[in-house]
């Protein structure tokens, strides 16, 4: 399909898809003892007490949760993105020849989940990009082809140094509803939009939350918006336990129940989007056209 000049003018998925649905599982580490900076655990410790509960809380994610997520993705046949941190795949390579066996992609996320991109100067932000694409490299032959920042926390020059690296495309946009290609100045990327509601807004709530809620959008976006977009976002850390990964299992098969239900990669759907030269189409374009 060639997409049209007139941006306005929309597209449609592949085979005709009603939904793309993409599945995020965030892989994360931090860096030395340190840990989240939240768990289920509601005392808080004095300032400069080692929380060693936060920190092995926050390990569980490369040492068992993403087993389970993969166990379940694999089961359900579903094909996902795992945005990861360099380090946590230092920490479980085994995990990442799994993911690169079974069909996922891997994007990057920084080195570990403490490295925030806003804190950092442009020089320093590209040589911390420049060392995760290096990780990339020697664990999956590869570059990753996707970016996302630690806490959708990028600096003002994220993008176009993402741009620069070579990348397909990159995930810290909160603006938009549907991907489409940017220009950045230093190349296209397409802008992936992330998700509202990952699985640490019902830590200390009902796991159930998060499964109506991805249930009650696609049911929403199924009925009353073709051609639409969303991303289902968990962490392997808190994701990959029993409890959370009871409710993943449901979302996968209750959406895998509708036909027009598009399950896809970032980076194949992200490739589709550059191959078909995807401009942005608004809500207002969408909804009210003409």
């Amino acid at each position: 399909m060639t997409a049209p000049t007139d941006a306005s003018k929309g597209f449609a998925w592949p085979n005709g898809a009603r939904v793309a649905v993409v599945v995020t599982c965030l892989m994360e580490n931090w860096s030395g003892d340190k840990g989240p900076p939240f768990s289920v655990q509601t005392t808080s410790l004095k300032p400069g007490t080692h929380d060693r509960a936060a920190m092995t809380w926050g390990t569980y994610g490369s040492r068992n949760g993403v087993w389970r997520l993969l166990k379940i993705l694999n089961e359900n046949q579903t094909p996902s993105t795992f945005v990861a941190n360099a380090h946590s795949m230092e920490i479980a390579p085994d995990a990442v020849e799994c993911m690169l066996k079974t069909g996922h992609e891997i994007a990057g996320h920084s080195y570990t989940q403490d490295a925030l991109m806003a804190y950092l100067e442009p020089d320093e932000e590209r040589a911390l990009i420049e060392k995760c694409i290096g990780v990339f490299k020697k664990l999956t032959g590869a570059p990753p082809k996707g970016w996302l920042s630690p806490v959708l926390a990028p600096s003002a020059h994220t993008e176009e140094i993402i741009a620069d690296t070579g990348f397909l495309w990159y995930g810290d946009y909160n603006h938009i509803d549907l991907p489409f290609c940017v220009d950045t100045g230093k190349g296209t990327l397409v802008a992936l939009p992330h998700s509202d509601f990952a699985d640490h807004r019902v830590l200390r709530a009902n796991p159930r939350d998060w499964f109506e809620v991805y249930k009650d959008t696609f049911d929403y976006l199924y009925a009353n918006e073709p051609t639409s977009y969303l991303n289902i976002t968990l962490h392997c850390h808190f994701g990959g336990r029993p409890l959370m990964a009871a409710q993943f299992d449901r979302i996968l098969k209750y959406i895998r129940g509708f036909p027009g239900a598009w399950f896809v990669r970032h980076d194949e759907l992200a490739q589709w989007v550059r191959d078909n030269k995807i401009g942005e189409w608004t809500n207002r374009q969408r909804f009210f056209p003409g």
